[in-house]
């Protein structure tokens, strides 16, 4: 396969940015995503693909509920924090504005455009992300947005590489 085919091809896609965030037993946890979708229009629902090197991964095995918080071009910050910086190393959310949902979720005051997400099923097919599918519990907005994209970040480094896989399928 050409590897720089398959790249040229991804960049042309230019995917907006969500910081996912979730918790568990007051574990909080969340990261930048950039693989994600909706994947079915009746009922609603939506995928997330988080790395397996992310501390949010390893939380959100254990978790039911997430939050997808669509980033906007005035995000870049937010975007460095939570992806480039483990949360086994920083509490990313210390000096946000976060309010929690009844189950505890940590939903960020600056983020407006949200989905909050049930997770149905976890699928594992050995890449180095897992694919989380949800149901849409609710879906919030703001008003129009300009997002942030990966082409808006490329000045960012990792908080953990790919290679860094949490727990090895």
């Amino acid at each position: 396969m050409d590897d720089s085919a398959f790249e040229t091809l991804m960049a042309a896609t230019d995917t907006p940015l969500l910081v996912v965030t979730t918790a568990v037993e007051g574990e909080r946890a969340g990261c930048v995503v950039g693989f994600h979708s909706q994947s079915s229009i009746g009922p609603q629902q939506y995928g997330i693909w988080l790395s397996k090197a992310n501390h949010t991964y390893v939380v959100g095995l254990r978790a039911s509920r997430f939050a997808a918080h669509f980033l906007t071009s005035a995000d870049h910050d937010l975007a460095e924090l939570f992806g480039g910086h483990s949360g086994t190393e920083v509490d990313k959310f210390t000096d946000l504005d976060v309010d929690t949902d009844a189950s505890g979720l940590p939903l960020l005051g600056r983020c407006p455009n949200r989905l909050v997400l049930e997770r149905l099923a976890l699928l594992d097919d050995g890449g180095d992300h897992v694919c989380v599918t949800t149901r849409v519990v609710s879906a919030e907005t703001g008003g129009r947005f300009t997002p942030l994209r990966v082409s808006d970040v490329g000045d960012l480094d990792p908080g953990r590489g790919s290679e860094e896989r949490a727990i090895r399928p």
